[in-house]
């Protein structure tokens, strides 16, 4: 199938770049150029505008190529960061510039990336052909894709005249006869990607099979330790540059907590026993969130309307709030920002001995946030684990900045909505 133009990242850097940057130049600056006097500060506002625009572009890319993700949530932060990028390197160096020119490309940069964004989005609907043989009935409930079911006669004449992107099979199946074989070595020899359902059902949904695990190549589901040394190092500084905000918000959140809880003696932290990279125990640090003897029977999963949570308590559970104190944690060594969460040691026992691999997932660092809190939520029972550890295995496998920098956005946008909150 012939991809559209606007989905070549080329195109929509060249269209952006001329669109927010030169056109805005010529409008504001014609007279200098004209007269061939334009200034320096106006050439270090067209460099800065050039670059906040590609680098926006190829950052959006990048960040929507993860599946189950609506591009739009992310335009605004990737501006916003490609945006402070250029703002810092003209502070740090003195450069002179144009704000005029800065807010009116700015400006243009915000509508032509949304603008860009939704065309994309409907011109890059996904068409993929399957194979009706083993697994498939699975990969047809998963949406914003269009299926092509296939047949033994079907032949793929050509690579533009082919009605779908891709070819998706159960490649261990019995079923898989010569004819099914003859077939997808023509879509392949036509320039039609054949993949294995495994594969496609990993990256549109963005969970990594347990059950299937063993056709997986473990080792690809070590993570960097470059990237691990990079990322601790992160998580330190942007723990230590946030304290001016957070200190004042956690002493205000520990006031209320501790006036709504005037008539006991109950903390303001809660401190829990959990399991950390290498099965670890570490004591955690929480705002407390739920009356004094919520957990007096033993260790229980939030549920809907808990009745153990209080009233602010609801309210700190829902922005995310009461993960603050975990920063301690993330200075400590003991968790990092992004990762998966830390699990109770009454719960982890259980997983182990119920849930297949379950355990491999403390090959890394626990988080304050991570891939399976975005795209899942809290949990409530062993099935609900099930599906989140398959987001963890995601996660691990690929393990990587561009990732943490989208679960970063989606945080946020989890902490506004309260999408998950139990």
């Amino acid at each position: 199938m012939q991809r559209n133009l606007w989905q070549y990242l080329v195109i929509r850097i060249l269209v952006g770049w001329l669109l927010v940057s030169i056109i805005p130049a010529l409008l504001l600056f014609w007279d200098f150029i004209v007269t061939d006097n334009i200034l320096i500060t106006q050439i270090n506002s067209i460099i800065a505008s050039s670059g906040a625009i590609v680098f926006s572009l190829i950052g959006l890319e990048r960040l929507t190529q993860f599946p189950g993700q609506k591009s739009m949530v992310t335009v605004l932060p990737t501006l916003l960061a490609s945006g402070l990028l250029a703002g810092l390197i003209l502070l740090i160096f003195r450069l002179p510039y144009s704000v005029y020119y800065l807010l009116f490309s700015g400006v243009l940069g915000v509508v032509f990336c949304f603008i860009s964004q939704v065309i994309l989005r409907a011109v890059t609907r996904v068409k993929i052909g399957y194979v009706p043989i083993g697994r498939y009935q699975s990969l047809l409930d998963i949406k914003d894709v269009t299926w092509v079911q296939l047949s033994k006669d079907f032949q793929p004449v050509s690579h533009q005249d082919l009605p779908f992107h891709a070819v998706v099979v159960d490649l261990s199946d019995s079923d898989l006869c010569l004819g099914w074989e003859q077939l997808l070595a023509e879509s392949a020899l036509q320039g039609i990607p054949v993949y294995n359902i495994l594969q496609v059902s990993e990256s549109l949904t963005g969970r990594l099979p347990i059950k299937h695990l063993y056709e997986n190549n473990l080792g690809s589901l070590l993570p960097s330790p470059s990237y691990l040394l990079v990322k601790r190092l992160m998580d330190t500084i942007v723990v230590l540059f946030s304290i001016p905000i957070t200190l004042p918000l956690a002493i205000l959140i520990g006031i209320a907590i501790k006036w709504e809880s005037r008539h006991s003696n109950s903390t303001i932290l809660f401190k829990q026993c959990r399991i950390g990279q290498g099965g670890k125990l570490f004591t955690m640090y929480k705002f407390r969130s739920m009356i004094p003897n919520a957990e007096e029977d033993g260790a229980k999963m939030a549920t809907d309307a808990d009745m153990r949570v209080t009233k602010f308590g609801s309210y700190i559970r829902k922005t995310r709030l009461d993960e603050l104190p975990q920063f301690i944690n993330v200075l400590k060594g003991e968790m990092s920002l992004i990762g998966p969460r830390p699990e109770q040691l009454d719960f982890v026992r259980r997983f182990n001995e119920t849930i297949p691999f379950y355990r491999y997932r403390h090959i890394i660092k626990p988080g304050i946030s991570g891939w399976a809190q975005v795209m899942h939520g809290y949990v409530s029972n062993e099935d609900e684990t099930k599906v989140k550890l398959e987001h963890d295995f995601f996660y691990i496998k690929n393990f990587s900045l561009t990732l943490d920098l989208l679960i970063v956005i989606k945080t946020i946008q989890t902490m506004i909505t309260g999408f998950g909150a139990r």
